[in-house]
């Protein structure tokens, strides 16, 4: 990260940074968390994770943050978010969207990296990087994070999601596209009660956390 970039204005960097999401209702988000926890618990997990990351995102020196949301309900911490409805379709359709209708430098995230902060994400938003794209591997095979200097929906079209070679055909995509492509730090996706133990205990001064602790006992369930 260059001394531009560390100390900059808002102003300056004309990345825009999205959160996919959606609504945090039980039984539609965090499945595969249940069992051990219910699927209210479940959905209060989901919702301090997105919490955790929208507040992680508004911390960035960045002046155009939006919400890709799926849902009825904004959460009270998107103030500040431009909030866009998500269009209809597969996950890559609508990743595909997105990246149709950002015009500038576009960085995605998800919300089930809670652990999420702004080293993580420093050199996608380093304006003198001399790089086109950037992708932030998960543990599961996915990916966390995406970025296009010049956002292209079909680099994302296509591409099977939620599959343990979803990053690795990504990756493909962006270099096939004849991007030049820098790889972010890998983090863990919150997906299972494991890898839900595991991010608690990367982050733990995060909303996440602090619930994961109080609905276990401070232990894994």
């Amino acid at each position: 990260m260059t001394a531009r970039a560390a100390g900059a204005d808002p102003a300056d960097l004309e990345t825009v940074v999205a959160v996919v999401a959606k609504e945090c209702r039980p039984g539609r988000v965090k499945t595969r968390l249940t069992p051990p926890f219910t699927p209210e618990q479940a959905a209060a997990l989901a919702e301090a994770a997105l919490l955790d990351t929208l507040d992680a995102v508004a911390a960035l020196p960045v002046r155009r943050r939006v919400l890709y949301f799926d849902g009825d309900v904004v959460p009270d911490a998107a103030a500040g978010f431009e909030v866009l409805p998500q269009s209809a379709g597969e996950l890559d359709d609508r990743l595909g969207h997105l990246f149709d209708v950002l015009d500038a430098p576009t960085l995605l995230v998800g919300m089930d990296t809670p652990q999420l902060a702004a080293g993580h994400v420093a050199a996608a938003l380093d304006p003198d990087a001399e790089v086109d794209a950037w992708l932030g591997p998960a543990t599961d095979g996915g990916f966390w994070a995406l970025a296009m200097r010049e956002p292209d929906g079909d680099v994302i079209r296509g591409v099977p999601m939620s599959r343990d070679d979803t990053g690795r055909r990504q990756l493909e995509r962006l270099r096939e596209s004849g991007r030049t492509v820098g790889l972010l730090g890998e983090l863990t996706d919150v997906d299972t009660a494991d890898s839900a133990a595991s991010v608690a205990r990367s982050a733990p001064g995060g909303r996440f956390a602090r619930l994961h602790r109080e609905l276990t006992g401070g232990g894994a369930p």
